[in-house]
């Protein structure tokens, strides 16, 4: 079975290896494709390919293509999956199944901050609890954003500030009050965290910027939970804590595992996703939701739980029961200093 990986996370490796590795003994050929052939996770590859660096429907045509003169069998996309789950259609035509939300417009709300938000807001009022929302504001121009951060403060929160559509912390700032001093620009290295004054001045570089959501900075445990579902159920929710330094915990927290639950029933995205809560003044509140695997979802496999290949079998319509993980694991996110080298195809068709 052919299965393909376009541009991803350099962690992928991790989950190229568990589909390898599968307890069925499966065997699978694997493709991937990076613009940089470099790419680290092109060298756990069985065939590894340099792909366009462009994006839109352009994109998408790149990878019918791909698909085709491969003859991929099952398709596990990271960049433009929600134009792919919009025009999922064409890849099933063709015989490819894929691993994408095939809900395209939930796929879209969830991978956009602000819409999530608004949409589990709605739920609440109308009666429906998941997760509780921080208090926020989107803005695009400078003096919303002034009106955002004055709002915040007046309610007693420190503010922080991301884009609506993002991954990862690109473009999280904190904003302080103080100027940085000569110590922290020695000795501090570089933080999350911006003086109003500066990111004001950033800001107001432009007439409008690209949406961004002004919000209460939560100062409590952050928690990473990463499930594994069908459309109709969720088969595991696993959270992992965020130690100190590189240290993660996998925690049998019932109340998160709870509102996992809730969350999927109302918003019953399918495969493997993630959801990243905060805690503050004892309160769980929702960061942000992510349709698809996420970046240390391979921490949380640790409890047992082969997550990638029990997402494949789900996307092959094979049946998964309910699985328990195993908690009270307490390992060290780390980086392979080596790794071993493999020739590879870095052809594209063009």
């Amino acid at each position: 079975m052919k299965l393909w990986f376009n541009r991803w996370f350099t962690t992928v490796s991790h989950y190229i290896e568990m589909i390898r590795e599968n307890p069925d003994n499966r065997k699978f050929s694997i493709y991937g494709t990076h613009p940089n052939k470099d790419a680290l996770y092109l060298q756990y590859c069985d065939f590894a390919f340099v792909e366009p660096d462009n994006s839109g429907n352009e994109y998408i045509e790149f990878c019918l293509d791909f698909c085709q003169v491969h003859q991929i069998d099952i398709f596990i996309p990271r960049k433009e999956n929600i134009l792919i789950s919009k025009r999922l259609a064409e890849f099933t035509a063709i015989g490819v199944k894929v691993l994408v939300c095939p809900n395209a417009e939930l796929m879209e709300i969830m991978d956009d901050k602000a819409a999530a938000y608004d949409a589990i807001l709605k739920k609440k009022q109308e009666g429906k609890e998941t997760f509780t929302i921080p208090e926020y504001y989107t803005v695009k121009n400078v003096e919303e954003f002034n009106n955002a951060y004055r709002n915040l403060k007046k309610n007693g929160h420190n503010v922080c500030f991301k884009p609506s559509v993002g991954e990862g912390a690109n473009g999280f700032r904190v904003i302080k009050e103080q100027m940085e001093s000569v110590n922290q620009l020695f000795y501090g290295g570089i933080g999350f965290r911006i003086p109003y004054k500066y990111a004001c001045e950033i800001l107001g570089q432009q007439e409008s910027f690209p949406e961004l959501m002004v919000m209460e900075f939560l100062e409590g445990t952050e928690y990473s939970i990463d499930c594994l579902a069908t459309s109709d159920n969720l088969l595991t929710a696993i959270p992992r804590m965020k130690g100190e330094g590189r240290v993660r915990e996998l925690i049998d927290h019932r109340e998160l595992i709870q509102l996992a639950h809730a969350f999927h029933k109302e918003f019953p995205l399918p495969y493997a996703f993630n959801i990243q809560v905060k805690y503050n003044n004892g309160e769980a509140k929702l960061l942000e939701i992510n349709p698809r695997m996420s970046g240390g979802m391979h921490i949380s496999c640790l409890s047992g739980i082969n997550i990638p290949y029990l997402a494949i079998k789900i996307l092959l319509g094979e049946k998964i029961k309910p699985i328990s993980p195993k908690f009270g694991i307490r390992p060290a996110i780390w980086r392979r200093k080596s790794f071993f080298t493999k020739t590879f195809n870095t052809q594209h068709k063009n």
